[in-house]
């Protein structure tokens, strides 16, 4: 069975009242794009630098690009892209639409370890990576990673020597025995997003045209979304955020997508400037650096309608002078995840400061509940949600066993609190470290490090830290004094393929780690010795 005819977890209730309420549609994206061709073909919906693709040229390229990968691989295949910030990426979701296929971005910042494990356990047949990328060799991790795999995907380079294997140019040329392209259903899986888990081991995403559609329509009805708006879009196009303000947005809700595909505070100020932006989001550093390069510009980004900031810790006093600079602005605190995203819509209200800088505002459409957790205080509890944008299930059914209770609603793990209807996230059940809105599983680093020959024992823990959220902190015995640091490590998982994000930016050493009487790490003792 193609993981596109995946059921729909709870499918009859949610979806009756999905339909219902115009949150699920019977037309999906491919039939957004084929009308926006015929009806605006000049409008513009991605900027790349100075390249602009316009509704014309994108459903032109897509419709090839997804003929010649229906002559590669059948209808409901999965299409992982390992892409930056770049307007081809775009093409490629809309061609993978329109051929009935699953989407898959991978981040761009991953490496060996992880990209083969993501194609093999996803079950890629084609992938589609740059040349090469800030001094990264993709052709050559591509060859060293479908060497090593029994069922090779079709690999695809864009912008450079493809070597052994197929440019992106050859992709885009016309054939003349095209293939009809498929009819779709708006409630089959069209994306697999991988996220950190707290077994070591990411886990897929699903999503269907459907859940994708609601968490639109969400960002219209709440963000103050109108058509000719703009967004920068600095946040990686892996991560459910990027994707659905580069891809979607600009034809479900006729915005346009500016990309970077490096973060520059002083250059993402210049273009916001430039292209009149009106809208972005991203995780504290990217406020944070922004707010400082708009004042060494001095702009107050008067074209700024909204900055949304979640993914790790937010402090209140960065949103409350954030939203005293950016004075035409709405700034405000968010809560989700790649499971349930947009969990809240947070506070748009320009007036009420408190609860978009103190809370992470209130519920949008999904349904928002605590349970009791052991680790949770007096007054919190785990935060459970449930909702139309939520995820399908996971690409494994296993991985799904404890991540939801009887009433559907999926356990994110994190704990909270709710204040007059406001949520109040207080801290994670789960054993995340959020750094600069990236995921990282501690217990996979800790997995690899276990292999290091200087290394008896070792526990990594998050820390909170003002310029990225989180930093990751390992705690090490060494099998002999004075044991690695930081530089060390990150050499050696390095050289285990794990990508440079992951690498701990703090090492204590110590004599023992506290554990309880089964021999579990206490972490929680670790991070209260250590903050």
């Amino acid at each position: 069975m193609p993981l596109s005819a995946r059921a729909l977890r709870e499918r009859a209730e949610r979806g009756e009242y999905a339909y219902q309420h115009g949150l699920w549609v019977r037309e999906t994206l491919a039939d957004t794009l084929r009308t926006a061709a015929e009806q605006t073909p000049e409008r513009v919906l991605v900027v790349d630098g100075e390249h602009r693709i316009d509704c014309q040229r994108l459903y032109a390229d897509a419709t090839i690009l997804a003929q010649a990968m229906l002559a590669r691989a059948p209808a409901g295949s999965v299409v992982s892209f390992m892409l930056p910030n770049w307007h081809e990426a775009a093409v490629i979701y809309l061609a993978a639409t329109l051929a009935g296929m699953v989407v898959n971005p991978i981040l761009p910042s991953l490496r060996d370890r992880e990209l083969q494990f993501i194609v093999s356990d996803v079950g890629a047949r084609l992938v589609f990576v740059p040349a090469s990328f800030r001094q990264q060799d993709y052709v050559g991790m591509m060859s060293r990673v479908v060497s090593r795999l029994p069922a090779p995907p079709h690999v695809v380079v864009l912008r450079g020597d493809a070597g052994p294997h197929t440019p992106y140019e050859a992709m885009l040329q016309r054939t003349a025995h095209a293939k009809q392209l498929p009819r779709l259903d708006p409630d089959a899986v069209r994306m697999v997003l991988y996220t950190s888990g707290t077994t070591g081991r990411a886990k897929g995403v699903l999503h269907s045209h459907n859940s994708i559609h609601a968490l639109i329509r969400q960002l219209r009805d709440n963000w103050l979304i109108v058509p000719g708006d703009k967004f920068l879009i600095p946040s990686p196009i892996a991560h459910i955020g990027g994707s659905i303000y580069a891809f979607e947005s600009p034809l479900l809700l006729g915005t346009t997508a500016v990309l970077m595909d490096r973060w520059n505070a002083d250059e993402a100020v210049g273009r916001m400037v430039a292209d009149h932006c009106t809208h972005m989001a991203g995780a504290t550093p990217f406020l944070e650096q922004m707010l400082g390069a708009a004042r060494r510009a001095g702009s107050r980004l008067p074209s700024l309608k909204v900055f949304i900031c979640g993914g790790a810790s937010v402090p209140p006093s960065l949103i409350r002078e954030a939203a005293a600079y950016f004075e035409r602005a709405v700034v405000s605190r968010v809560y989700g995840s790649s499971e349930v995203p947009v969990t809240t819509v947070g506070v748009m209200q320009r007036e009420d400061v408190a609860h978009a800088a103190e809370t992470d505002g209130r519920a949008g459409l999904a349904s928002i509940k605590l349970t009791q957790h052991p680790a949770a205080p007096a007054g919190e509890g785990e935060i459970c949600a449930r909702g139309p944008q939520m995820l399908l299930g996971y690409l494994h059914p296993e991985d799904e066993t404890e991540s939801f209770d009887a009433e559907g609603y999926f356990r994110t793990g994190d704990l909270g609190r709710i204040d007059s209807g406001y949520l109040i996230v207080t801290g994670r059940a789960k054993d995340i470290i959020i750094r600069n809105g990236e995921n990282i599983s501690p217990k996979e680093v800790e997995d690899v490090l276990a292999q290091h020959p200087g290394i008896a024992e070792v526990a990594i823990v998050g820390l909170p830290d003002p310029r990225t959220g989180e930093r990751a902190c390992a705690v090490i015995v060494p099998r002999s004094p004075p044991g690695p640091d930081v530089g060390s490590l990150r050499n050696f998982l390095e050289s285990q393929g794990v990508a440079t994000f992951k690498a701990p930016e703090q090492v204590v050493i110590w004599q023992a780690l506290p554990k309880n009487d089964a021999g579990k790490v206490l972490k929680h003792q670790i991070r209260a010795t250590l903050v």
